[in-house]
């Protein structure tokens, strides 16, 4: 495979082989990479973490069923998106897994098209979730690096206080306080206050603690 064709990665957990085989065919016929796993044991041990990424998961499994692995990986803080496979599910196992996050599930035998469809939106999904995460880490890095003259200033003006305000919270002369405003506003990478407080509504949490 070219590696300037590659779409993404797919983690593909079933313990039946021939599907395995079918599968890990025609997914790496389009460009796709795939890794197979019998167990949701093997998985959990062998697995590394690639970004963009989906994984395709039977229900049925030796050692925990699908949702089991689901739950677990959830509690892990592992995050890509996972698509259900299975030849037969109750309603209330398909209503258990879209619930906990999963993005579709496909009942065996599923058309090429609808897998890849699925495929698709996993892995834009994931993409997604890949540049919020760097989002949030940039953001983050760049408040590290104020003074905590700078930080304490910052959190003021994300809540809406004006220069006076910060100065008489503070104790500093409002023309501190000013110069304080245009180096966090330069160190943030921002021009106007309305574009800071955008940049830190994610994170807004962790910043302002």
């Amino acid at each position: 495979m070219n590696f300037d064709d590659f779409k993404g990665h797919i983690y593909l957990v079933d313990d039946d082989p021939s599907i395995c085989r079918s599968l890990a065919f025609t997914l790496s016929s389009s460009n796709y990479s795939v890794q197979t796993f019998e167990s949701p044991a093997t998985f959990l041990r062998n697995s590394l973490p690639i970004s963009p990424a989906v994984i395709l998961l039977d229900m049925r499994l030796p050692g925990m069923s699908g949702t089991t692995l689901q739950s677990n990986l959830k509690e892990k803080g592992r995050d890509t998106p996972i698509i259900f496979i299975s030849g037969e599910s109750h309603p209330d196992e398909i209503i258990a897994a879209m619930k906990n996050g999963a993005i579709d599930f496909l009942l065996k035998p599923f058309s090429l098209a609808s897998l890849i469809q699925a495929i698709e939106n996993g892995l834009d999904k994931d993409r997604a979730r890949k540049n919020e995460l760097i989002r949030r880490m940039d953001v983050r890095q760049r408040f590290d690096r104020l003074t905590e003259k700078e930080k304490e200033v910052c959190r003021l003006m994300i809540r809406g206080y004006g220069n006076k305000e910060i100065a008489q919270l503070n104790g500093s002369a409002p023309a501190t306080v000013k110069l304080h405003r245009s180096r966090v506003l330069e160190k943030m990478g921002c021009e106007i206050l309305p574009e800071l407080i955008d940049m830190t509504r994610e994170d807004h949490q962790n910043i302002m603690s």
